[in-house]
């Protein structure tokens, strides 16, 4: 009895947990969905939802359907629609943050105006209270700032995620104090809570956006805004970058107080400069802006191709030319990572339209597996010419971005091409990045930049050095396979015995239907016996090399 007692008493306890989860994750799906109601009626309230000024470019549904909510729609409010739309942005919260600055870097896709408007959301976002700064700070210490700091300033730049103060240590030397902004991982977290609905609707409702896989581009974003919410991992991802900053001279990284740093706080040397998002750059004589855009992109595609590792965030509020013209590289909370074969596949990619080899190129996706099967390599490849040829050693202010962008998209469409996870960061970045190349130098020439870049990478990737890393990388395969080989073999053997003493019925394997499960009992006991032979074999022989 008591035992019986014991048991129903469990299941009962499991019942309970059972129900909580069950209420819990319901009022997180309640609570997401009237979150998303409020994410449209505050893009209707700043009339940014469907802006009066490009009403014109719709549908007439949706053209109705902006007239009506303009009604809602509070007066007074900014006349550039790309501010207005910031100010949404800025209400809604950082996640909603982070989409508005990937934007501002397309001027060559959207209105001028419009990213003018939107320019605000790079290192404009309204700071918190000093005393919350603080206490943030005396939290992470243990005690006042006063006994580590000899001065702290009010903050300095305010991001979406965190703001910075300028500090001066007790040695004399001033650094730059990131603190989080209170309560964001909660905030955050909601953020993303909304657009995970938001994508999963997308692709119930509107079928012809599964291929893009907006439910695996909020999960990728949503990993890379967590990682960005731990300081300690962003100045692992600095420390990081600043190797490949040294060895290429193209970038620096602030040097990191790590004794001063914490889940919450970040201490790094300071950077007296003028951030590239400052409008003044553009005029100002004393900085090369074309030289600038140069090293932008060259920062990029050298750390992406040659050290499989980049800043996954690189808009203008995360750029400083320093009083010596140096670039400084800011803010490494989002770090994209490509594998080796991901590197060897892009640069490849990227050396084929620089070579106007659009057969490679479209080789290159079908090994990839970014193709399906089903299309052929010469009619991709026809598809790739027919946006290469148009634009190859073209000046930015001769393109149109947006147009290519779009021939492009309709291309995937065509041949059945699915959004790849995990080079979401790859793409965005480099939209990031190109928009600030443009931006720098409307003139910005992309073939010649990338060109020395990429064609050493492929000298290194194809050519003797990259032919005997790809050797010693199999041989090494190889002998993790042998190793595992004599266990395998003993396996085969064991099962054969099995069969043997009609433990085991392959004789529904077709394979075996044309004898006699006995008559080859020989067969699986011979070859285990040779797969133990070529393991010790192919082990010892690997094993002197």
């Amino acid at each position: 009895m008591a035992a019986d007692y014991q048991f129903a008493a469990g299941k009962h306890h499991i019942f309970l947990i059972a129900c909580r989860l069950y209420e819990t994750t319901m009022l997180r799906t309640i609570g997401t969905f009237f979150r998303m109601l409020r994410t449209g009626w505050v893009l209707v309230r700043h009339d940014a939802l469907v802006p009066e000024e490009y009403a014109g470019a719709v549908p007439w549904f949706v053209r109705l359907f902006g007239a009506i909510s303009r009604i809602f729609a509070i007066r007074g409010r900014a006349d550039n629609p790309g501010e207005r739309f910031a100010r949404a942005l800025e209400e809604l919260g950082p996640a909603y943050i982070k989409f508005g600055q990937i934007l501002s870097t397309r001027g060559d896709m959207l209105d001028p105006v419009f990213v003018k408007g939107l320019s605000r959301l790079k290192d404009k976002v309204p700071p918190f209270e000093m005393k919350k700064a603080e206490s943030a700070l005396a939290t992470e210490w243990g005690a006042p700032w006063q006994e580590k700091l000899a001065t702290l300033s009010e903050p300095i730049a305010a991001a979406s995620v965190a703001q910075v103060h300028k500090a001066t240590l007790k040695t004399g030397e001033d650094v730059a104090v990131k603190i989080l902004r209170p309560q964001i991982r909660k905030a955050m977290r909601q953020d993303m809570d909304v657009l995970h609905m938001v994508a999963g609707l997308a692709e119930t409702f509107v079928p012809h956006t599964r291929r893009l896989g907006p439910k695996a581009f909020v999960t990728t974003a949503d990993r890379a805004l967590q990682l960005e919410l731990d300081l300690r991992l962003e100045a692992a991802a600095a420390s990081e970058l600043s190797e490949a900053a040294v060895e290429t001279g193209y970038f620096k990284v602030p040097e990191i107080y790590w004794d001063l740093g914490g889940k919450d706080v970040l201490v790094t040397e300071w950077i007296d400069g003028k951030a590239v998002s400052d409008d003044t750059i553009l005029s100002d004589p004393k900085i090369d802006t074309k030289d600038v855009a140069q090293k932008v992109m060259q920062t990029f595609l050298a750390t992406s191709f040659d050290y499989g590792v980049f800043h996954a965030d690189m808009h203008e509020g995360n750029m400083i030319v320093d009083d010596d013209g140096t670039l400084v590289l800011i803010d490494f909370g989002i770090l994209g990572r490509l594998s080796p074969q991901e590197q060897r596949f892009h640069a490849e990619i990227l050396y084929g339209f620089i070579r106007r080899d659009y057969l490679r190129i479209a080789e290159i996706h079908f090994e990839a597996g970014y193709v399906p099967a089903k299309h052929t390599v010469e009619d991709f490849a026809s598809a790739l010419r027919s946006v290469g040829e148009p634009i190859f050693g073209k000046k930015a202010s001769d393109v149109s971005m947006s147009r290519v962008l779009l021939q492009l998209f309709e291309i995937t469409d065509i041949f059945d091409m699915e959004m790849q996870p995990q080079l979401i960061m790859l793409q965005k970045t480099m939209m990031q990045t190109e928009g600030v190349c443009r931006r720098l130098d409307p003139e910005f020439d992309m073939w010649s930049t990338a060109e020395p870049i990429v064609s050493n990478s492929m000298r290194r990737e194809l050519g003797i050095e990259g032919r005997l890393g790809d050797l010693l990388d199999n041989m090494d395969r190889a002998r993790r396979t042998l190793e595992k080989l004599p266990d395998a073999t003993e396996n085969i053997a064991a099962l054969a015995q099995a069969w043997v003493n009609g433990e085991v019925d392959l004789s529904k394997n077709p394979a075996l239907k044309n004898g006699s499960h006995k008559s080859g009992v020989g067969k699986p006991i011979a070859w285990a016996g040779l797969g133990a032979l070529a393991a010790a074999g192919g082990y010892w022989i690997v094993s002197q090399l």
